[in-house]
């Protein structure tokens, strides 16, 4: 709820600051999505097909995070933290899925610590595995951008195998 204040000369000055801390607008679109059948590394150091990964049953969501990030990844992975704790018993019926768009540094071990820092639960798991693995899943999801200094952040939801992806921008 936004309060407008006037003065005697209409709209307060300073109404263009209080405008400017609201969060950006985030844009929701279903998209149905190729997922390439590639191999990726789980952060318990398995080698696993994503596709067999994000096609396991559950409700699925994803999201593109890097370990040593210090910007909007630590975000996402905060929300997805949030998600877990308000979807309570209900989340062992859910996957969620964090995928690193810098497997060149992010091991599995460094994915493990990650995960400790927001109290990842069982269903929460984290991938890694080649460059090209990694690029190709972000360029199968539209999120791709160069590198990981230039991601955005996304969050991909996914009700069941075969339905549209519902992207969050």
């Amino acid at each position: 709820r936004k309060v407008l204040r006037f003065n005697s000369v209409g709209l307060e000055q300073h109404e263009h600051h209080q405008m400017a801390a609201q969060p950006a607008p985030v844009a929701r679109t279903e998209v149905n999505y190729q997922i390439p059948d590639v191999m990726v590394v789980r952060e318990d150091g398995k080698k696993v097909s994503f596709l067999k990964e994000l096609d396991d049953g559950r409700p699925v969501l994803v999201n593109f995070i890097y370990a040593s990030c210090s910007a909007i990844c630590p975000v996402l992975s905060h929300v997805f933290a949030k998600v877990q704790t308000k979807l309570g018993k209900a989340v062992k019926k859910v996957h969620m899925v964090s995928v690193s768009i810098d497997p060149e540094n992010d091991t599995p071990a460094k994915l493990v610590e990650y995960a400790k820092k927001f109290k990842a639960g069982p269903q929460w798991n984290h991938y890694t595995g080649t460059l090209e693995a990694s690029i190709a899943i972000q360029k199968a999801f539209d999120a791709y951008r160069g590198d990981k200094m230039n991601h955005t952040p996304l969050t991909l939801i996914r009700g069941a195998p075969g339905k549209p992806w519902v992207r969050l921008d």
